[in-house]
């Protein structure tokens, strides 16, 4: 794996590189491709979708939160494509079936996707209250990602060339935004939402969720910058969470939720899957 820059380094570098100036502004689309829909409920297709914890103007403006993306030949730019160049080799390995199941978002499936760090396969028609603080957060972190997806307009890495990536190639996923990656922010927010419901969980969740954002950059769907950008939304998105009464109610009644679906009644996940997924991700993480 590639060992590239420690955060704190990334947001001094890509702070300091201006943005690129040699490709004119287009302006932004009036629905912006990358923006997940607010009008259904993932989990209830069809029906109106739950509300966001926070009103328009009250959450985070990451565009002002987040540096810019690299300019181009910056060096943080040639960083994220060694990173997607040398992450190409791992076509068909285990850590690439691990990046093509986390495509899929939403709570429902990362907590499937978390299943073996809980170390239980949840029934999720035991967790309806972790489940709505899930989804509601993810419109919150959905918005908060739309901002600077449209603002800076980048281009994902696999977008001119043929290199493989994990998913189809389709017209919709070439036109859509790619920083910050949205999977990212998701992600990381969920990890942290459930290492403060699982607290004696915290350093597996947290892995896993850093792994569940660095998928993005296995598939070859994202750049390493916008992983990491994922990462700031993600945390800025929660902080402002937590001033918000309803939030903290909510989450109240996940943790016991929670705890108690933990405790009994679900089934261990496939210990050959929890084996694998342990030995992939035991490879050097893709450093920031």
């Amino acid at each position: 794996m590639l060992r590239i820059l420690a955060l704190p380094a990334l947001a001094v570098l890509i702070a300091a590189c201006p943005v690129r100036a040699e490709e004119p502004p287009r302006p932004a689309p009036s629905n912006p491709p990358a923006a997940p829909s607010l009008g259904a409920d993932t989990l209830k297709p069809g029906k109106p979708a739950v509300k966001p914890y926070l009103a328009e103007t009250a959450g985070p403006d990451a565009t002002q939160i987040l540096p810019p993306p690299p300019a181009h030949d910056a060096p943080l730019d040639k960083a994220d494509r060694a990173a997607f160049n040398g992450t190409r080799a791992l076509k068909g390995s285990p850590r690439w079936e691990i990046a093509a199941n986390d495509v899929s978002e939403g709570a429902s499936a990362v907590l499937d996707n978390f299943a073996c760090v809980l170390g239980t396969r949840i029934d999720q028609g035991r967790v309806p209250a972790v489940l709505n603080l899930l989804e509601r957060t993810r419109l919150d972190l959905a918005r908060a990602t739309r901002g600077p997806k449209v603002h800076y307009r980048r281009l994902r890495p696999f977008v001119g060339n043929e290199a493989p990536i994990c998913v189809q190639r389709t017209q919709a996923l070439t036109d859509s935004f790619s920083y910050p990656s949205g999977h990212a922010t998701q992600g990381w927010a969920y990890a942290l939402i459930l290492a403060s419901l699982v607290p004696e969980k915290a350093t597996a969740i947290l892995a896993r969720g850093r792994a569940y954002g660095e998928s993005r950059v296995v598939c070859g769907v994202h750049w390493l910058s916008d992983v990491a950008a994922g990462r700031i939304t993600g945390s800025s998105v929660l902080a402002t969470l937590m001033g918000d009464p309803g939030f903290r109610a909510d989450l109240d009644k996940a943790r016991a939720e929670l705890r108690g679906a933990l405790s009994g009644g679900g089934t261990a996940p496939d210990q050959a899957v929890c084996t694998r997924e342990a030995e992939a991700l035991r490879e050097p993480p893709l450093e920031f």
